[in-house]
């Protein structure tokens, strides 16, 4: 049997003056953000211990003048951080004034050191966070996005808190855990907070800190370059403090208007059996909508969430209405990608709300993570990123892999593909999926580098779910995508 291949050019994206460049960060420095400031500065501010507080403003003064890559080996992959003056990146500065900042008393982080009841140090870690954030909402040098910088010993203490209770996590989808999640019970605190913002490990900010090992390992993650950090971290700065999009994904001549949802699963805090659905809606220009499901159906022992019929049409109701919200028209294609098969019922909901729109052209694909079949090439290199394989009406694409651009692989382990499948109502062939999936890879204002391997539906709906598990019944949900990452 023969299967068609291919490899797809790295995709483009768009940045100022409708300049295009596929990297992040060079499209920035030649261009501007697609979306300039409305203002000069973005006023900054600053949550954590004195120490880290302090290293914070530290590290934002040394980069403002510039940061050397960390290599000249692969200059593309690791390029300089040109800093903040004039004709930056970002074409504003950002300031943080004395007045945005607020400190944890030792003897408050001791205290949650000391608590030996997990659930109870998470809650107590995210309540005294969530009370000096609100004291900076409160003052008159109210922030337009705030730095969480947690000093390593509490990162100890609450990142890995565990409870002792089973497991929740679906395996078909991201359906979180019964352990209390600080991330997402800050993030769900804090929605009433009138800006977003942005946790930060000491280690981002200052060299010399010390995270334990164990806590590392478990969560894959290795410390960048300066450099590195300071693109990610002033991007994602820019992108929460001004509401503005830094770029989005080049659109074809010949585009029709387009939604992108993303559809993943949940479980509320507390163990409870049935699983909530949540979708993020993502319009041409980039922005972010979140939509917060009703409950989901399990099929036998728990697993594989889906939606009923009544629940996805009225689901994909409402991204509609507020599409035509922001737009004042309804989209003339959707796609909505979901990393569980589709149901019959579900995929009938989800099409009748779209026929009753007028929406014509429609794409709903199941994103398949874990794949057994691979791909070798000759070398010693793995296979390119974008490389792709029909497999009968399935497409085999690799969002991660060896990139030209960089002249390496930047990966740590084998990449491994992605496995397309199309539902049988699918207005495009699984190759045109398969290049749109690819260059929704690359819409991800936390990082600048080109090895994302989710597209941004399922990574930012993966992103709320665990937000929206902590926020309790009446409290409000917002639609900002900027509050959840």
């Amino acid at each position: 049997m023969e299967f068609e291949s291919k490899i797809f050019e790295e995709p483009e994206l768009e940045f100022g003056d409708q300049h295009h460049h596929p990297d992040p960060r060079l499209g920035l420095v030649e261009a501007g953000p697609l979306q300039p400031p409305l203002g000069e500065v973005i006023r900054v501010g600053v949550i954590g211990s004195a120490k880290t507080v302090e290293s914070t403003k530290n590290y934002v003064s040394a980069i403002a003048s510039g940061v050397k890559g960390k290599t000249e080996k692969h200059p593309n992959l690791h390029p300089d951080f040109p800093g903040l003056g004039n004709q930056n990146p970002f074409r504003c500065r950002f300031e943080i004034s004395e007045g945005a900042t607020g400190a944890l008393t030792q003897s408050k982080i001791d205290k949650i050191i000391k608590e030996p009841n997990h659930e109870k140090a998470v809650e107590m870690a995210v309540d005294e966070i969530v009370a000096l954030l609100q004291s900076l909402d409160d003052s008159g040098d109210r922030p337009q996005v705030t730095i969480v910088a947690l000093p390593g010993s509490l990162i100890e203490r609450v990142w890995n808190a565990k409870v002792d209770s089973k497991s929740t996590t679906e395996k078909e989808d991201s359906a979180g855990s019964d352990a209390p999640n600080f991330r997402g019970l800050l993030k769900a605190k804090t929605m009433d907070i009138s800006f977003p913002i942005q946790i930060v490990w000491e280690d981002v900010i200052d060299e010399k800190a010390s995270i334990p090992q164990k806590v590392k390992e478990s969560r894959d993650r290795d410390i960048q370059d300066i450099a590195d950090r300071s693109w990610n971290l002033l991007t994602t700065l820019y992108y929460k403090g001004s509401g503005r999009v830094p770029w989005r994904r080049l659109p074809r001549e010949d585009e029709y208007a387009a939604c992108y949802v993303g559809i993943s699963f949940y479980r509320e805090a507390g163990g409870q059996q049935l699983f909530t659905s949540a979708a993020q809606m993502f319009d041409e220009r980039g922005r972010g909508f979140i939509l917060k499901g009703k409950r989901a159906q399990t099929e036998i022992r728990g697993r594989h969430p889906f939606m009923t019929f009544n629940d996805a049409y009225e689901l994909m109701t409402q991204v509609l209405a507020a599409y035509k919200t922001h737009h004042k028209h309804f989209p003339a294609r959707v796609i909505v990608l979901k990393t569980s098969r589709f149901r019959d019922e579900e995929a009938e909901g989800i099409l009748k709300a779209l026929e009753e729109s007028g929406t014509e052209m429609r794409d709903l694909v199941w994103v398949q993570e874990s794949y057994s079949v691979k791909i070798l090439r000759d070398g010693n290199y793995p296979v390119l990123r974008g490389t792709f394989v029909n497999l009968g009406g399935k497409g085999m694409l690799y969002t991660n892999g060896s990139i030209p651009y960089y002249g390496t692989y930047p990966g740590l382990y084998d990449p491994r593909p992605l496995l397309l499948c199309p539902h049988e109502s699918c207005d495009s062939t699984v190759a045109q999926i398969a290049e749109e999936v690819l260059s929704l890879t690359k819409i991800n204002w936390n990082s600048t580098q080109m090895n994302q391997r989710l597209p941004i539906p399922i990574r930012a709906a993966r992103k709320v779910g665990e937000v929206l598990k902590y926020i309790k019944e009446g409290q409000p949900v917002s639609s900002d995508y900027r509050r959840y990452i």
